[in-house]
């Protein structure tokens, strides 16, 4: 089998959280991703999914070192680049990109449009013809050289978040994560901007890491969906049968909150009790179990591991293990 663009070995990142001061001082941790592992093949979107501070945006930006991992190892083209020192690192980001969620707060307000894509190859001294890779690619993503010259105050959502994947492209990156591209824009933008980054996954073999909370939007572009619930994966899987099949109760419950375009059609919400626990000092055993209405005896001392239900679905959850069947 052919090998894969990226491996995520057992990932992990925690925050120091300091409360009080002097003798006086202790140090916790946050533990914000928390063992995550999943492979990722040349020209397949991964979705990762998961409510507000579940650990997907952190996931992402630990996978690019753009902040420190507390461990864990990120095989990108059959190289840990974890141990890669801050020199080589730089090198290895010609081929790893992100598409930030805000794009605005990612675009510089005082660069025009020009500056901001010819940055990347100006900052690695690309041999390339500068001003034509720029005319080049400001038209791949839909607008037109007239717009070089502008600042990005002077575009809407949609438009800058275009310029963003502009500047992504720059250097042809073989893995770009996206990190919630398209939550901030109109939901008739966010039509457009997917279906250009189909097109640009098409035309260049790009892989991605599509972060969102839209589970539609996660469903048109993905092949396969990984679910995170405070900092862990509970289920992965190809879309269809996390779509069709879901295992894990969260993301059952996740699914029943899509909502359905047929007006008058029912469906059944689940909706889950209790806020998430806090990272800072997850329940023990299964960090889902205090909003888990099935929950067993197990669930409650001993935290899961991940069990493979179908070929390439895997499931974190007592459920699925030969404990409970066995009626632990």
């Amino acid at each position: 089998m052919m090998q894969p663009l990226l491996e995520v070995r057992n990932l992990k990142k925690y925050f120091p959280v300091v409360k009080g001061f002097g003798p006086f001082k202790e140090i916790r941790w946050l533990k914000a991703v928390d063992d995550v592992s999943f492979t990722l093949h040349k020209g397949e979107t991964l979705g990762l999914v998961g409510e507000s501070g579940c650990g997907k945006s952190t996931t992402g930006r630990a996978i690019l070192r753009l902040i420190e991992p507390t461990s864990g190892e990120v095989i990108f083209q059959g190289e840990n680049i974890i141990a890669l020192s801050q020199k080589e690192m730089r090198k290895k980001r010609r081929e790893m990109q992100i598409i930030f969620q805000d794009p605005f707060a990612s675009l510089d307000p005082r660069m025009t449009v020009k500056e901001i894509i010819a940055e990347p190859l100006r900052v690695f001294k690309t041999r390339e013809n500068i001003k034509k890779r720029v005319e080049e690619l400001i038209e791949k993503v839909g607008l037109s050289r007239s717009h070089l010259d502008r600042y990005p105050h002077e575009f809407s959502g949609g438009q800058r978040q275009r310029i963003g994947i502009a500047r992504a492209l720059a250097l042809n990156p073989k893995l770009i994560v996206c990190d919630e591209p398209v939550s901030a824009l109109d939901v008739s933008v966010q039509a457009q901007v997917i279906n250009l980054l189909e097109d640009l996954q098409k035309e260049y073999g790009l892989t991605y890491i599509f972060i969102a909370h839209d589970l539609s939007v996660v469903k048109h572009i993905s092949q396969r969906v990984a679910v995170m619930y405070l900092g862990k994966i509970v289920e992965l899987g190809p879309v269809e049968q996390i779509f069709n099949n879901a295992k894990h109760p969260y993301t059952k419950a996740l699914l029943s909150a899509i909502p359905v375009p047929e007006p008058g059609a029912k469906k059944e919400k689940i909706i889950l009790e209790g806020d998430v626990p806090s990272p800072i000092n997850p329940p023990a055993g299964c960090s889902f179990h205090p909003r888990c209405s099935g929950k067993k005896p197990i669930c409650i001392e001993v935290m899961p591991d991940l069990v493979e239900v179908e070929k390439g679905h895997v499931v974190r959850c007592h459920l699925y293990s030969g404990e409970v069947k066995r009626g632990i």
